[in-house]
């Protein structure tokens, strides 16, 4: 198969894991914090001697708001931000596709898409916390009731968590009409479960939800791609993606498959919870639904 010659121009560039996580979360920093991260971004190599006081005068910011973009990126402070930069800049390196612009030939697309779809995988794995996923198949394995909540283009996504967690037999319902995830949000109660499934992390009616079930005191988890953003705020357990944008924005399916791709993980850890009596309901609906295939 003969090549296109703007096929080569599909590039990769190497990126520390830390920086995904910076630019994931850049556009909802406050000032201060987006010139510790531009400092951060630029400067890495440097970065790595340099004490919080200094780093904090360098960027004419505090302490306190270094180790605050710290924080807002997923680590426990400063120094642990410094190890794990210095762990990313020596070891294994992220590679990150090229945007998607007006003239490219399908075959180009296809590329392009393709390595981004790979590429939202392996950077999801870089920010999602095993710590966060080992409570959430906990809560969610006990759960007396789950109630999944997805609107727009998340609404699929959560459909396929319900298909996933009812074959389980948990006792799961999907909910993507606002009106009704408000209603019976707010009848959740101790030892039920919501899970809003939000790219933004920002739909004020999933949101809404998260908060109705919070305050009837359900434990609530979100799976959102960025760490400040509303959604978070009303959540219990919050589990990241890390999915570059492209000029299609939220829709492009790279975010998609990392959210999907959580729902796996939650769906294989409460399986293996109990592996035999898992497996007897897997196969109890695959009968139950075989008479309907030709």
């Amino acid at each position: 198969m003969k090549t296109s010659p703007d096929a080569t121009r599909i590039e990769t560039i190497n990126v520390p894991g830390c920086f995904i996580r910076i630019q994931g979360t850049y556009s909802s920093l406050r000032t201060a914090e987006q010139r510790v991260a531009d400092f951060i971004l630029k400067h890495a190599e440097e970065l790595i001697y340099l004490t919080v006081t200094e780093l904090a005068e360098r960027t004419q910011t505090s302490e306190s708001t270094v180790v605050r973009l710290c924080q807002k990126i997923g680590y426990k402070g400063y120094q642990e931000f410094k190890i794990m930069l210095a762990r990313d800049l020596v070891g294994p390196t992220e590679t990150v596709y090229e945007q998607i612009d007006s003239g490219d030939s399908l075959e180009t697309l296809k590329a392009k898409i393709f390595q981004a779809n790979a590429q939202a995988l392996k950077d999801t794995i870089e920010v999602l916390s095993d710590e966060e996923l080992g409570r959430a198949v906990e809560v969610l394995a006990s759960a007396r009731r789950v109630e999944i909540y997805g609107i727009g283009g998340s609404a699929p996504l959560a459909l396929d968590a319900y298909h996933k967690f009812m074959r389980l037999g948990i006792a799961t319902v999907w909910l993507n009409d606002s009106d009704l995830m408000a209603m019976s949000s707010s009848l959740l109660g101790p030892g039920d479960v919501a899970l809003g499934i939000s790219h933004t992390g920002a739909s004020r009616d999933v949101c809404d939800a998260m908060e109705h079930a919070q305050t009837a005191g359900a434990t609530t988890i979100c799976i959102t791609h960025r760490a400040t953003s509303p959604i978070t705020k009303v959540s219990n357990i919050k589990l990241f993606t890390a999915a570059k944008e492209t000029a299609f924005g939220s829709d492009a399916t790279s975010s998609r498959i990392a959210q999907l791709s959580i729902v796996d993980v939650l769906y294989a850890g409460i399986a293996n919870q109990n592996y035999d009596h898992a497996l007897a309901r897997i196969q109890k609906t695959r009968e139950a639904s075989a008479g309907k295939r030709y």
